[in-house]
């Protein structure tokens, strides 16, 4: 099967018509209760969905079974391997290069204090996900930004002077590559990716890859893991189940390594691979393993929904600037013809009752901007972007 082509006409219905307004409020998750309960929420990355029936009965299954100890085996391993063959013809990929770890960001904190030391920089592509601004500096590192392009791909020109910048002083630096782009949805090719590898190469600079929104690469659409590329194989990885299949209650996730990097990846603690949460494992093992023909409905929803906030934008909001791109549930939205100042999320809040991210803790590019995430029903998403509309 090609990458991210639906498998079979025999898919299940799209699984965001599947739940009301009504039966969301009940939940009680961030997204549904952080604010009041006549606010729409489309800012955190939780999709509105059923948890996809092969997660239900692993999960269902093992607590029946009282099988809820500490977490053993390769079965999470196995399956993201076995995934990226089918989905992304990786066919190579060792699962001894294949550790777990609690979730994405503590994967990607490990492997940057793997590979640098207290002072040493972090490159990132801004405007990008902001706990990647955040959890460096937490952690003794310095954060240099390399500014995306006007088209939302990355600008080699501002990557290389980031590079100079970041090793101007002597010392270490690590390219934290968002891949897809959050918040953006921009998938990188396989020549963009190959030309980072040779970059970061030619600096020194050592590739660490977040490819936490993989699987949600749009049908037709391919995603290339940054491992697998020219040059690639000095990189380390992350990724999850917990985007694709709305798992970040079930925390989990597996870092990878390059062929040259094992060494690195072995440097991480132990304690990483027994902290992360059996049931989570259960669950992201399941959905790589059994989750296709639910995620490939997903897809399909996610692509009406992407045409449709691309087609509300340009009729009801035609100050705002949508540029849809496949690589996510997520839009970016640059509002700065609105009048809405720095910050317009915080006036769709107060006027509309439609909670978005504001683009500020997005670094460099985020002004003006909003970051709006889409995985819920047609009706809901109408409606948000009416009340956008009205907050003008």
């Amino acid at each position: 099967m090609s990458a991210n082509t639906i498998a079979s006409n025999d898919l299940p219905g799209n699984p965001l018509r599947e739940l009301t307004l009504d039966q969301l409020r009940q939940r009680t998750s961030q997204k549904w209760r952080r604010y009041d309960p006549d606010v729409l929420p489309l800012f955190v990355a939780e999709m509105d969905v059923h948890l996809a029936e092969p997660i239900a009965k692993a999960v269902t299954d093992a607590l029946a079974a009282g099988d809820t100890g500490y977490p053993h085996g390769t079965g999470y391993a196995d399956a993201v391997a076995s995934f990226a063959a089918e989905r992304w013809n990786w066919t190579d990929l060792d699962r001894d290069r294949i550790r777990t770890v609690p979730d994405i960001m503590i994967g990607v904190v490990e492997m940057i204090k793997a590979l640098t030391g207290p002072g040493d920089a972090v490159v990132v592509n801004s405007p990008v996900y902001p706990p990647f601004h955040r959890f460096p500096v937490f952690n003794g590192r310095k954060v240099v930004e390399a500014p995306l392009g006007a088209d939302q791909r990355i600008d080699f020109a501002a990557l290389a002077a980031a590079f100079e910048l970041a090793l101007g002083r002597g010392g270490c630096a690590v390219y934290l590559l968002c891949s897809p782009h959050n918040p953006t949805g921009t998938v990188h090719t396989g020549t963009e990716l190959e030309r980072v590898a040779r970059l970061a190469a030619d600096y020194g600079v050592r590739v660490v890859a977040d490819e936490a929104h993989a699987p949600l690469v749009a049908p037709g659409v391919e995603f290339v893991p940054y491992l697998t590329v020219r040059g690639g194989a000095n990189g380390l990885a992350v990724t999850s189940a917990a985007k694709a299949w709305n798992l970040p209650g079930l925390r989990g996730a597996v870092a990878i390594a390059g062929a040259g990097a094992a060494a690195d990846l072995a440097r991480m603690p132990e304690e990483m691979a027994s902290s992360i949460s059996h049931i989570g494992a259960i669950a992201h093992a399941a959905a790589f393993r059994e989750g296709g023909r639910w995620l490939d409905a997903l897809l399909a929803g996610l692509a009406d929904n992407r045409r449709l906030l691309a087609a509300l934008v340009a009729e009801r909001l035609p100050q705002v600037r949508y540029r849809p791109e496949p690589g996510s549930y997520l839009a970016w939205l640059d509002c700065r013809a609105t009048g809405l100042g720095d910050d317009p999320a915080a006036v769709f809040l107060e006027r509309g009752r439609v909670a978005v991210n504001s683009g500020l803790p997005f670094g460099t590019g985020g002004k003006g901007h909003v970051r709006l995430n889409y995985a819920t029903s047609p009706e809901i998403l109408t409606e948000a972007v009416d009340r956008m509309a009205a907050s003008l």
